[in-house]
């Protein structure tokens, strides 16, 4: 179930100098220089917290792991900042008539950054390495509509296997069998885990990822567990995203506060979010560049449907009650000070295809009545028992709305009484999440997508009844 709560469509960055990392039109500018002149060998820092994962793309799963996943490698596409896509590695992307398969063409004289040339073969064993289950990558479910998954999701299967629905004719050409129809699949090839792999991968998979090759804008230099990852810049990259300095250094933080801190002082040069504390009064601080645009980005509360008193009739019922517990409106009023929008949908407004209309979106209303009343049909099912936990990361911005979120539900049911649960990473890495907990996601694609299996797995969709 996700019960989605707020929906984030103000992505703000803060900076104290005008500082650019990759791609953007705005200059890298240090004390003494004028507006306009660029820094190409200055290292910018900016804040993250420490992966859930090693950094081969179909294992990252958080935006930690993927700030730094797609600045390390190229894919066949990436988009601009308008949304639109861009080819990369790609030349071209043919469908046939009905969509149901793809003609790739690749560019030439592509290469990772250690000199090995990228092909089509280069995809074909990158994507298929992903979707088989014996790998145990995190993002292979997002294969799932190229022909031949299914024959690769056996764990004791050959880990060399090939997607059957994937063959490559000549270097330069893949050819791709979908399992059905999908006018989407260009913009899907932009998600992390269809992101190129060299053959020293295939080797030590786990050693290459704390220590990735790739073939984006810029190489890995080092990582420091808990403390930072510094990337340099590639000399070498000929790809459509124009580096502006000479490298980037992410510093992991404990909390958000403690970066805006440091950008106040001086120390930090980039900050991606606003601490709820600070949301108030950062417009004024005359020590921040402040700059806000709306993002592909929502978040939602996710309860796995193996919980006891979540499964069946009695969870529908008990998940629509918690929905109707919360004042999402209040949330990003005061909360978030109005920087989110209540969330009507599983995307962002800024995706095309973003509805405020969906079937069964009655229960996104705030209605305590109602609310009570669900769950008390549920308890005529089976009275409610235990405590409900949330469990979120401690060094994220979750704590803030999750509190306002259990203060909400239990103001107006009295029970289940939920409570804030901090451990939270290792759980949904490993898949053992046995817990309530947010769910953000930050969408790269400017086209709706499908969900990845691997999310809805973990719980049943409030929003279709």
């Amino acid at each position: 179930m996700r019960a989605a709560i707020v929906s984030a469509v103000s992505s703000v960055t803060l900076l104290t100098l005008a500082l650019t990392a990759c791609g953007s039109p705005s200059s890298s500018t240090r004390p003494g220089q004028s507006a306009g002149q660029v820094d190409s060998n200055a290292i910018i820092t900016v804040n993250n917290v420490e992966p859930s994962s090693d950094l081969t793309p179909s294992k990252v799963t958080d935006t930690a792991g993927w700030k730094l996943a797609t600045l390390l490698f190229d894919g066949l596409v990436t988009f601009g900042d308008d949304g639109r896509l861009i080819y990369a590695n790609a030349d071209s992307i043919t469908p046939n008539q009905d969509a149901s398969a793809y003609t790739i063409k690749l560019k030439p004289g592509l290469r990772f950054s250690n000199g090995e040339p990228i092909g089509a073969m280069t995809y074909a064993r990158a994507w298929s390495f992903a979707a088989n289950v014996a790998n145990g990558q995190t993002g292979g479910s997002i294969f799932s509509t190229i022909a031949g998954y299914e024959d690769l999701q056996n764990p004791h299967g050959s880990k060399d296997a090939i997607l059957s629905g994937l063959s490559a004719p000549d270097a330069s050409t893949l050819r791709v069998q979908l399992n059905a129809p999908d006018s989407s699949f260009p913009y899907k090839v932009g998600d992390v885990s269809f992101l190129p792999l060299p053959s020293v991968a295939y080797k030590d998979i786990a050693a290459f990822g704390r220590h990735p090759i790739g073939n984006g804008p810029y190489r890995f230099k080092s990582w420091t567990p808990n403390q930072s990852i510094s990337l340099v810049k590639d000399p070498g990259y000929r790809g459509p995203r124009k580096v502006r300095n000479g490298g980037v250094t992410f510093r992991d933080y404990q909390s958000l506060e403690a970066a805006y801190a440091d950008v106040e002082a001086g120390n930090l040069d980039v900050l991606d979010a606003v601490p709820v504390s600070s949301l108030a009064t950062y417009r004024s601080e005359p020590r921040v560049q402040a700059f806000t645009k709306p993002g592909p980005a929502f978040k939602s509360l996710t309860i796995p449907s193996n919980l006891p008193h979540f499964q069946g009739a009695e969870g529908a019922l008990r998940r629509a009650a918690i929905s109707r517990s919360i004042d999402r409106a209040e949330v990003a009023s005061k909360v978030f000070r109005g920087s989110v929008t209540p969330a009507t949908d599983f995307t962002a407004p800024t995706i095309a295809g973003y509805s405020k209309r969906l079937n069964g979106g009655e229960v996104l209303s705030y209605d305590a009545g109602k609310a009570r009343e669900l769950w008390k049909r549920a308890d005529a099912i089976s009275p409610w028992s235990g405590v409900l936990e949330i469990a979120y990361p401690a060094d994220g911005s979750d704590k803030d709305w999750v509190d306002a979120l259990v203060n909400s539900v239990h103001q107006t049911l009295g029970h289940p009484s939920p409570q804030q649960h901090v451990p939270y990473r290792q759980g949904v890495q490993d898949r053992g999440q046995r817990t309530p907990d947010p769910l953000g996601v930050q969408l790269r694609s400017p086209v709706r997508l499908p969900l990845p299996g691997g999310l809805l797995g973990r719980g049943v969709r409030l929003l279709s009844g």
